[in-house]
């Protein structure tokens, strides 16, 4: 058992200290990005990318190779009309009261493993507010999301459109620090209680937890680990990506679930947790980029997310925590009898199992 805790502790170290390597790819799968420039003639214009093969999954064409991981100049050329329709239909400026703007001509450009679409909109002839409406992706897959910025320069608003929130106001003011803060306490929060193998982890990690302060020891661990690499990534000076972050976090909540079959003292597992915290940082770094950094409030933003994350966790370890220690008192004959050992081997082998197929739904079947 030594050797493999030696083993799992090196490869944590080394995804957290070897990932100065490239970038990820430009573009993710059902995520596009936005960004509106609202002229003082009322000239808006937009600018949309997205990865080359959801433009084909929309437009119903080829201009994603497979084989190079690119887009096709000569396909996107080819394709130029069906993925115009597509995007002209699901991406609109217009008055607040649905009045139209005349749409101008619209611009293709390949973008790696992406496509860039350019076009503007006329509204010197729309009075009053003016908002921009996409539904770019949501109709084909309501968990798509649209990061949009709006305005030029660093310190352009942004937005977050998805399957509940398809408009921004254009002309509104943009959000202040607070709210900004707030959304990113949320979307930690969320992130953290959807995220079903960090749950699993951390169930695995406290399962045999009797007193409060092994438990403080390992939820600090994890929180300090997954705060260092989480900030890296996110702000690009270590990039991992996802096809390794991915099996990796899985592979840990396999070795946590597996090692308690061996031992029942958690309080030197802090170490474990700190090195798993760095490779489940990543993973957080992932959900993220789903929303973008505001530019001009990237460190607030960043440390909300993060105090989200923090705050779930203490959430769900404040739930299963209590609640063994009741089931010690239901099941064993005087409060100071061990834990029922069969309750969390059964537990750890369920916990095993999930974590040996997020391995294979993550490699082989992925």
């Amino acid at each position: 058992m030594k050797r493999l805790r030696a083993a799992c502790l090196a490869i944590a170290m080394a995804l957290a200290m070897g990932g100065f390597a490239g970038k990820a790819a430009a573009h993710q799968i059902n995520l596009s990005n936005a960004r509106v420039e609202l002229s003082p003639d009322r000239i808006a214009s937009l600018e949309i990318a997205l990865k080359g093969s959801d433009v084909d999954r929309v437009a119903g064409t080829h201009v994603f190779d497979d084989k190079s991981g690119l887009v096709d100049p000569a396909r996107l050329a080819a394709a130029a009309a069906p993925i115009t329709r597509y995007l002209t239909a699901h991406a609109v400026v217009e008055g607040a009261d649905g009045r139209p703007c005349k749409a101008g001509p619209v611009a293709l450009a390949p973008d790696q493993d992406g496509v860039v679409a350019r076009f503007a909109w006329s509204c010197g002839d729309v009075a009053g507010d003016l908002v921009y409406r996409s539904t770019v992706l949501i109709d084909i897959d309501p968990a798509t999301k649209q990061v949009v910025l709006i305005g030029g320069g660093p310190e352009a608003a942004q937005a977050l459109l998805d399957a509940s929130e398809t408009e921004v106001r254009l002309t509104a003011p943009p959000p202040t620090l607070a709210q900004v803060i707030a959304r990113y306490v949320a979307a930690g929060i969320e992130h953290i209680f959807l995220g079903y193998d960090h749950i699993a982890f951390l169930i695995a990690i406290v399962l045999w937890a009797r007193r409060l302060w092994p438990v403080v020891k390992v939820v600090t661990a994890f929180t300090i680990a997954h705060s260092i690499t989480l900030s890296l990534a996110a702000l690009g000076i270590v990039v991992i990506p996802s096809a390794i972050v991915e099996p990796a976090i899985a592979a840990s909540i396999v070795y946590v679930a597996v090692e308690n079959f061996f031992s029942r003292n958690i309080d030197r597992r802090w170490r474990d947790t700190f090195a798993f915290g760095l490779i489940h940082g990543f993973g957080f770094a992932s959900a993220l980029q789903e929303f973008g950094l505001p530019r001009g409030a990237v460190v607030p933003a960043l440390g909300a997310f993060n105090i989200g994350v923090e705050l779930g966790q203490i959430a769900i370890v404040s739930l299963i925590v209590p609640a063994l220690i009741a089931l010690d008192r239901v099941l064993a004959a005087s409060r100071d009898a061990a834990r029922t050992a069969s309750l969390v081997y059964t537990l750890s082998g369920i916990i095993a199992l999930l974590g040996c197929y997020w391995i294979l739904e993550r490699t082989i079947l992925a």
